[in-house]
């Protein structure tokens, strides 16, 4: 069985420590990046920075412009909400992007099957930010069984897994997780809205949450807030 694994990598915390983890479970790494039309290019910068300190070879960044649709702050002419209480952050929020991590997975599919990699991971998490449905549980359990109804491979009796080791993670215990993994957390970038140097705005859902899970981790944060 091959030990090769697609990461969908983002640059940011999550995905960062779910390669960390992939990489620790002994996965030949190959990191998926997609540039979608988001709102700026500090994450795909970041997602290089991670790619070169893991030295991983194999590095697919695939362009895809999910602008020409919008209906996202991420992606669209739609301001990204700011100051956000935690009990605020429960409905679907405007940063939601419409069907994306549909979009991405079947993209990781595919690359997967031409790799004959059949375990697939992703960040996604469900505990700190309800208000994605792609990130539940359920949606995962539909996607992997929809992979392997989809494929070559999955109907010739290979069977594709998609992990999610951080979906039931608290932002804290994934931040602890990764830094004994040996995670720079300092090469990554989760703003939704950072100034024009990079720096994290430190108002966004992402930043706050970000910060948070830093504080209920007792560690500090490498980024430069403003």
């Amino acid at each position: 069985m091959s030990n090769k694994a697609v990461i969908l990598l983002s640059g940011g915390l999550d995905s960062t420590t779910c390669l960390a983890i992939a990489k620790n479970q002994g996965f030949e790494l190959n990191a998926l990046t997609f540039n979608y039309g988001q709102r700026h290019d500090f994450e795909l910068k970041s997602a290089q920075k991670i790619v070169d300190r893991y030295q991983i070879k194999n590095h697919s960044v695939v362009d895809i412009d999910l602008a020409q649709f919008g209906g996202s702050a991420l992606t669209d002419d739609i301001d990204v909400p700011k100051d956000r209480s935690e009990s605020e952050m429960t409905d679907i929020p405007l940063t939601y992007v419409p069907a994306r991590n549909t979009v991405f997975l079947s993209l990781a599919l595919a690359w997967a099957e031409t790799l004959n990699a059949f375990d697939i991971f992703i960040g996604v998490n469900a505990l700190d930010y309800s208000g994605y449905p792609d990130c539940r549980p359920e949606y995962i359990s539909s996607f992997e069984k929809t992979a392997n109804l989809a494929t070559k491979l999955g109907v010739s009796g290979s069977n594709f897994k998609i992990h999610t080791p951080l979906i039931d993670m608290k932002k804290s215990e994934i931040i602890l997780n990764g830094l004994k993994l040996g995670v720079d957390y300092s090469q990554t970038s989760s703003c939704y809205d950072p100034h024009d140097n990079g720096d994290p705005c430190g108002r966004c859902d992402a930043c706050l949450l970000r910060l948070k899970g830093f504080r209920d981790a007792n560690c500090i944060d490498p980024l430069s807030y403003q």
